[in-house]
């Protein structure tokens, strides 16, 4: 029950986010930033794609990829086209990757330590699908601001 409830937030938001994406009227401006804006819509979204395929794809549903964190913050102008494929990739990953857990798969140590303690698989999930939704308002409040 868990697992189909946490499935159904990370679909409900990256479809939000490919919303998000196609909903800016300049396809330049996702890639702007300006003062107090670190961060552009583009390069969040890029952020999340690497978050998500690293920490489900790769280390729970052992789906090829290599992430360059890097990259994800300093690439610019890729077409939206491609954000919205990557996006499209990610939501299959993801599910795929859920797909091959059950509920009690939550209660194990999750295989990496990514903060300085270990952690549950079900405490982390929970909180890849905040820092989704945290970044999802930050590019909402990027498009109202800056795609006028």
């Amino acid at each position: 029950m868990i697992i189909s409830s946490l499935k159904a937030i990370f679909n409900r938001d990256l479809k939000r986010l490919a919303d998000e994406i196609n909903t800016y009227k300049s396809e330049h401006v996702l890639w702007v930033t300006e003062k107090g804006i670190s961060n552009s819509a583009g390069n969040l979204c890029l952020h999340l794609i690497g978050n998500l395929k690293t920490y489900i794809g790769l280390v729970l549903g052992k789906v090829d990829y290599e992430r360059n964190r890097e990259l994800e913050f300093s690439l610019k102008d890729i077409p939206r086209f491609e954000l919205l494929r990557q996006l499209d990739e990610t939501i299959k990953t993801v599910n795929t990757s859920l797909d091959g857990l059950d509920d009690e798969d939550l209660l194990d140590d999750y295989p990496l330590i990514v903060f300085e303690d270990k952690m549950s698989t079900g405490y982390f999930l929970i909180h890849l699908t905040t820092h989704l939704s945290y970044h999802l308002g930050q590019i909402n409040y990027h498009r109202r601001m800056l795609d006028i």
